[in-house]
């Protein structure tokens, strides 16, 4: 267990040092205003989003090795003002400074912490251990760091560091983020097979939307690369943001279909 979460936080490191850098290589005014790849938020709404996530996980996590337990809504609901009332030159900044206090908070931990320790995030029904608190952190990073890259680079792709974690957890959410009745009523099995990592593996899409072992006669055939298929599944699947490999074969299913059933959030 401890590996998964020396893996996942080592790639909350790499992420953060890299959109540090972004940060600092001079984005101009006008680049934290520009429309990020989150719908109706610039890239420093989206550093904010980071920002303020990063002070609120903190708080969290601290609150787990106290012992004292998570904040109140108030208590975030303080945090989010304070965040949203900055210049977008200050939630940029801020947000480096944020993040970097989370990610050595973890990095912190020793290795018999990082195995027993189980942190109260506060929406769950129990408490989980590190390594999924740090994944769903991770997930979120790594999407929203997607966001405001691809607000200047439209074939950019999911951190490769983070891609093997996100996939390994994916399927904690993809009953949340599907939307089964998106197609109509109709059931279909869809073979899953990613490159970059290679996986193979199961989409059922019925009464829920689950993932499964590989069906043995699919409706269809997904085949993506694996930080495509990660960016399907929270709704980061423009025909524009889609490279060239992604493909659908099958008369069951088309492209289309699949961004229906993933719309994002």
């Amino acid at each position: 267990m401890t590996e998964r979460a020396d893996r996942i936080i080592g790639a909350l490191r790499s992420g953060h040092d890299y959109l540090t850098t972004v940060v600092h290589g001079g984005l101009a005014a006008a680049d934290l205003d520009r429309p990020s790849g989150a719908s109706e938020w610039t890239v420093a709404q989206v550093l904010s989003h980071l920002g303020s996530g990063a002070e609120i996980g903190l708080a969290v996590l601290e609150g787990s090795l106290s012992g004292a337990g998570p904040k109140d809504m108030d208590f975030n609901k303080s945090v989010w003002a304070r965040w949203d009332a900055m210049s977008p030159a200050e939630q940029a900044a801020g947000f480096v400074t944020s993040n970097e206090a989370l990610v050595r908070a973890y990095e912190d931990l020793d290795a018999q912490t990082r195995q027993d320790l189980r942190i109260d995030l506060g929406f769950l029904p129990a408490p989980v251990d590190v390594a999924t608190a740090a994944g769903m952190r991770l997930s979120e990073f790594a999407n929203h760091s997607w966001d405001v890259e691809v607000a200047f680079d439209r074939t950019v792709g999911l951190a490769r560091a983070a891609t093997e974690p996100l996939l390994d957890q994916v399927g904690m959410l993809i009953g949340f983020l599907g939307k089964a009745d998106a197609l109509d009523g109709r059931h279909v099995r869809v073979a899953v097979r990613t490159t970059s990592p290679e996986r193979s593996f199961g989409l059922d899409l019925g009464d829920a939307v689950a993932l499964t072992d590989e069906p043995a006669e699919p409706d269809a055939v997904l085949s993506a690369p694996a930080e495509w298929w990660l960016r399907l599944v929270t709704g980061r699947h423009a025909p524009a943001n889609t490279p060239n490999g992604v493909a659908v074969t099958g008369d069951g299913l088309t492209l289309d279909d699949l961004r229906r059933v993933f719309p994002g959030f």
